[in-house]
């Protein structure tokens, strides 16, 4: 571990805690924790993670307008001037499941042809893509984002452990922990302010 992870790990930890609890300034780490990962990335040569930082940047400045700028009929009962917590409709989700096999293939066979050296170019895109819905999701304030990092937290929790990596096993059970708050929190406060 050089300085860029212990630093990732800390602001990814602080971000998806701050988020969890629908505190706006979650957004305010994520930034910074953007740009430590574009960073280590760039380090590594981890040229798929690296292209998607901007598209993590762009999600991440959209959920902060929305966050902070609701419509009238979007403001959350808890904190006047923010937007209240939702869901997506059952159709939203037929969608976003589609979306999600559609995208998976198509990214995964990209990174077969471009990256060969990818064991498991399906498995990644899959959780790529999973991560890129849940933080769009997020940025939305739909409750339905930790089903997603649910998902995503327990695979990448189980991979860390079969390749031995126990430093970041910790930071991903950690991950899963706050998910699991998380979502639990966020339907309370969507079924409050229904």
């Amino acid at each position: 571990m050089n300085v860029f992870d212990i630093i990732a790990a800390a602001l990814g930890l602080v971000c998806v805690f701050l988020a969890g609890r629908g505190n706006k300034y979650n957004f305010h780490v994520r930034y910074l924790y953007l740009a430590v990962l574009f960073l280590l990335f760039r380090e590594r040569n981890l040229l798929a993670f690296l292209m998607l930082q901007p598209v993590s940047l762009v999600i991440n400045a959209v959920g902060h307008y929305r966050w902070t700028h609701p419509k009238e009929d979007e403001t959350s009962s808890d904190k006047a001037g923010e937007l209240k917590v939702s869901t997506l409709s059952t159709v939203g989700r037929i969608i976003t499941v589609a979306t999600v096999f559609v995208a998976t293939a198509v990214w995964g066979m990209l990174l077969d042809r471009f990256f060969p050296v990818d064991p498991h170019p399906y498995l990644d895109s899959c959780l790529t893509i999973l991560m890129l819905v849940a933080q769009t999701l997020n940025a939305l304030k739909k409750w339905d984002c930790w089903v997603a990092w649910l998902v995503v937290n327990i695979v990448q929790l189980a991979l860390h452990l079969i390749v031995g990596n126990i430093c970041m096993s910790v930071v991903s059970a950690l991950y899963l922990a706050n998910s699991i708050v998380s979502i639990r929190q966020w339907i309370a406060k969507y079924r409050r302010n229904a």
